[in-house]
């Protein structure tokens, strides 16, 4: 007998625990996948004006967040199923990680809408996901066009305590198809927005990324008690009308505003209607706080008051803001046949790095909603007032045009050093039909506005008695959720 080296009884033994750990490893890998299926806790927490009793998440109304599936039909079936909780504690949607493309859906009251930090919800590219509204009745017609106007992404309208939050999750319009076909005069209405509320009151939108909005970010438009706060706005500064939040007619309580914004529009723009419709509905903004906003738009305004003004809007304020690479810091547009009236605006330290004005009112912007405007309808620019100002790189301080014979009065601006830019303009301010003062202003400003020295530097200040909205106070929230 020759010994090869091989015991065939060992070579069979072997191959058998081969076999043996081959069949484990088929088996560790299936109680894998068991697991992968099954439902994974998470907790979290935040801070809101109310906390919720129940909660759940999109996948278990059949949310697919693989950026390909629609996800239209799951939101609108969650938000109705979690809707019987209004009564009892309210309810909660999480949106976990993932790519969730959806079209418009609504809210309900006593309701928070939760975003992961690595959620992202995908606005549909399918018409046919976005039911179409009539014009606001203070606008008389659509923005883009004269008929109606798509449902925002997110729409709610006669609700109550709603939140919309998360751990900075984005909100992504894929607003390059929209922008493309506005201009091509392909769009029948008015491009939607990402997110907006009507008739509504006890809002909060916190802590969520808003991006590449076909039309306007934010928009709570006749309604109260809003607070907006810690959201990130962004698009490219060339995309059309991608007004960051336009606030219009929040009759009782302010928004108050911490946040980014970069967009092809004005990075907040107050509103309250568009001529003969404004004035009929005859519903002001009033009241409104923003603070600590950081905005980046090269051919539109930090803060706009306007056009759409006819309305009203009164006791506006604003601190602690800083723009860069802005064409204006507050600009104020209105014309003829507007109406209303801007009133009681206080804007202190505000922070400027290169803009073309730092201060722009126009009597002269001529948009129309169509042409049965009362000519004579004149708008009312009052008690205007800026203080605790420093910017540089500027071309021209001040662009000042009131209406003649309806002149913008009661301006005051104090407090303000303005560094202009190597190629500014040879006279920094122009000023047409205003009346006012100012108090320790470089450089010099027109003489419709003297100086009255320095005893005046504080004539341009807030008021003393604080807004209700300063007396909010939020609740920390914490919530556990099983999600697929």
């Amino acid at each position: 007998m020759v010994w090869s080296g091989k015991n065939p009884m060992r070579i069979k033994v072997a191959r058998m625990a081969r076999v043996v750990v081959l069949v484990a490893f088929i088996l560790v890998l299936r109680g894998a996948e068991g697991r992968k299926k099954g439902k994974v806790a998470e907790s979290f927490e935040y801070t809101a004006i109310s906390c919720r009793g129940h909660s759940a998440s999109i996948t278990d109304f059949g949310g697919v967040g693989d950026g390909k599936t629609s996800n239209t039909k799951a939101f609108k079936d969650a938000v109705d199923n979690l809707s019987k909780y209004a009564s009892k504690g309210g309810a909660q949607l999480y949106v976990p990680a993932g790519k969730w493309l959806t079209g418009s859906f609504s809210l309900t009251s006593h309701f928070t809408l939760f975003l992961h930090k690595d959620a992202v919800l995908l606005a549909s590219q399918d018409m046919k996901e976005w039911p179409v509204l009539k014009p606001l009745p203070s606008y008389g017609r659509g923005r883009d066009a004269a008929g109606g106007r798509f449902t925002s992404l997110i729409y709610g309208t006669n609700l109550t305590d709603v939140i919309v939050t998360g751990a900075n999750g984005t909100i992504d319009g894929q607003g390059s198809f929209w922008w493309q076909n506005f201009h091509k005069g392909k769009l029948k209405y008015t491009r939607p927005y990402l997110l907006e509320f009507m008739y509504s009151d006890n809002i909060q939108i916190s802590n969520v990324t808003f991006l590449n909005s076909p039309s306007w970010n934010v928009h709570p438009v006749y309604s109260s008690n809003i607070l907006i706060q810690g959201i990130t706005i962004i698009a490219p500064v060339k995309s059309p009308n991608t007004d960051g939040i336009n606030p219009g007619m929040n009759t009782r309580d302010p928004n108050n505003v911490f946040n980014y914004i970069v967009s092809g529009d004005d990075c907040i723009a107050v509103k309250s209607g568009w001529d003969e419709y404004g004035i009929s509905f005859g519903m002001p903004t009033k009241h409104l706080v923003i603070r600590r906003l950081t905005c980046i738009s090269p051919y539109s305004a930090a803060i706009a008051l306007g056009s759409e003004m006819s309305g009203g809007i009164q006791d506006i304020r604003a601190e602690d803001i800083t723009a860069i690479h802005t064409e204006s810091g507050v600009r104020i547009k209105t014309t003829r046949g507007r109406g209303g009236f801007v009133k009681d605006v206080y804007v202190k330290r505000m922070s400027l790095h290169t803009m073309k004005w730092v201060f722009w009112m126009t009597g002269n912007y001529k948009q129309h909603a169509d042409n049965h405007y009362d000519p004579n309808a004149l708008p009312v620019i009052q008690g205007i007032n800026y203080r605790d100002i420093v910017a540089d790189n500027v071309s021209m301080a001040a662009r000042l045009e009131g209406i003649e014979g309806d002149p913008f009065t009661q301006i005051c601006i104090s407090n303000v050093t303005i560094g202009m830019a190597a190629k500014a303009k040879k006279v920094p301010w122009t000023c047409t039909d205003v009346e006012g003062i100012t108090s320790g202003v470089s450089p010099r400003p027109c003489d419709l506005l003297p100086d009255q020295g320095p005893e005046k530097i504080k004539a341009c200040d807030f008021p003393a008695e604080p807004l209700s909205i300063d007396r909010v106070m939020l609740k920390r929230c914490t919530s556990r959720v099983k999600h697929m």
